[in-house]
């Protein structure tokens, strides 16, 4: 009888335990923003590519808080109210080298967009269907110190496209981009198994840096 009232006694109290867990409530406040260069939002890879890191300090921890941006340059995150430090790495983004950390205080929701330098930006591109292939221009501007590895057109099924996303692309290298005052134009064939429409974008590489900056996508129907 002993026995069993010890077990039920422990029974009871793994049960309070995993109420008590159960019952945490979740953080409530939102922070939302925009990554952006001279006020505009920068358009990168999609579906977990491209990250900020939050940081929050306690007397006992240090922990670090992964936001991923969505290829439209937009970010949110839900916290707990408190204060802050996001950093802007550059191995997270196609942009430049940022050691200065931003103070963000949290408490209800909050807008905070996030200057960033990028080494080009993509200016406004047209991408058309002709015949049977995708026409895009757009003109490519350096705006940091590092050279250009290539700039692509892509192609894919749906809104998700980029470098990892895509069904086609067309290529120039830096022999083709002598003269980025002039626009870039590029002709990719529409594959075949393509049905009511594909979606476009360009992207651009810098050396030395592993994510791509982009146009925004666009919708070609077929």
């Amino acid at each position: 009888m002993k026995h069993f009232a010890i077990t039920l006694l422990a029974g009871l109290g793994l049960l309070a335990a995993g109420c008590q867990k159960d019952n945490i409530t979740p953080p409530t406040s939102q922070l939302t923003g925009r990554i952006t260069f001279q006020n505009q939002a920068l358009n990168v890879r999609g579906l977990g590519g491209v990250q900020l890191e939050l940081w929050q300090r306690g007397e006992r921890f240090r922990n670090k808080i992964q936001v991923n941006v969505t290829q439209e340059g937009t970010y949110s995150a839900n916290l707990f109210d408190g204060d802050y430090k996001m950093t802007r790495l550059r191995d997270n983004g196609p942009w430049q080298n940022n050691t200065d950390s931003i103070d963000v205080k949290v408490q209800g929701n909050v807008v905070i967009d996030v200057p960033v330098q990028p080494y080009f930006t993509v200016g406004t591109t047209t991408a058309t269907k002709s015949g049977s292939s995708v026409t895009a221009s757009t003109l490519v501007t350096k705006t940091g110190t590092r050279d250009i590895e290539y700039v692509t057109l892509y192609l894919n099924y749906t809104q998700f496209v980029d470098n990892f996303n895509q069904i086609a692309q067309v290529r120039k290298n830096p022999a083709d981009l002598t003269n980025l005052s002039q626009p870039l134009t590029f002709t990719v064939p529409i594959p075949s198994t393509a049905k009511n429409a594909v979606y476009a974008r360009i992207g651009v590489k810098t050396q030395g840096v592993s994510e791509l900056v982009f146009s925004p996508v666009q919708k070609i129907t077929l």
